[in-house]
């Protein structure tokens, strides 16, 4: 899957979301729709999965409660219509964030001249990008990152939401394949799985911990550290 590129394996991913609630037949009633989807998400975020019901989307949403039941016969569909929507617009918007940055990374890479030095700085510089991407991730996408939490929870009781969460997880994960990939890592695939679960375990910590301003020059050393520790056997 790496060698499609991050960025296209985002985007299939984005493409594959299926929906399980009732399709929208018009523009309006598709604007509903979301409306519903989005109500349920914020009910997500600041109550809980449990608190999600017909009732409180609807009222959440501003919409007759003959609406949510309309495009949703039951509360599983709408959750799971929920977070796939969250994967479907997380897919697009890290398709973007990677096209944006392979780019840079491979300059990286080639303004270096493979001395010791020069794969040191190169190391800080990666961990330098990561730590800046947690902390985007905490500021701006802070909502997203708890919707996220929430749902891998409820997978471990929904089959049907297992495999949208097993879906977002290939997008991080196979876009920092591509990273390793390019730092000439001779095992990119399990590299990538440490390093996303380290920032897996950064966004927790910092949604637990409010994003506690000491906690980024740790965050700096942890994957400074590791970065050292993958180039040195590249």
């Amino acid at each position: 899957m790496a060698q499609e590129g991050a960025a296209g394996i985002a985007t299939a991913v984005a493409e594959s979301v299926q929906y399980q609630g009732r399709k929208a037949s018009r523009q309006g009633s598709e604007q509903r729709r979301q409306e519903i989807l989005d109500a349920a998400m914020r009910i997500v975020v600041r109550d809980g999965v449990r608190a999600v019901r017909h009732r409180a989307i609807a009222a959440e949403a501003g919409v007759p409660l003959s609406a949510t039941t309309y495009y949703f016969k039951d509360i599983d569909d709408l959750l799971t219509d929920t977070f796939a929507q969250y994967v479907e617009r997380s897919a697009a918007y890290m398709a973007r964030l990677w096209a944006n940055n392979e780019g840079l990374l491979r300059e990286l890479v080639i303004s270096g001249d493979g001395s010791p030095q020069s794969r040191s700085q190169l190391a800080d510089d990666i961990a330098r990008l990561m730590a800046d991407y947690v902390q985007r991730q905490l500021i701006n996408r802070r909502e997203h990152l708890m919707a996220e939490q929430a749902f891998r929870q409820e997978a471990l009781l929904n089959p049907r939401l297992a495999l949208l969460v097993r879906s977002h997880q290939q997008i991080l994960l196979q876009g920092t394949c591509q990273l390793f990939q390019v730092l000439g890592s001779r095992e990119p695939q399990q590299d990538a799985k440490v390093l996303t679960a380290i920032v897996g375990r950064m966004e927790y910590q910092g949604l637990l911990n409010d994003a506690e301003p000491q906690a980024e020059q740790e965050m700096l050393g942890i994957l400074t550290r590791y970065m050292h520790l993958v180039l040195a056997s590249v």
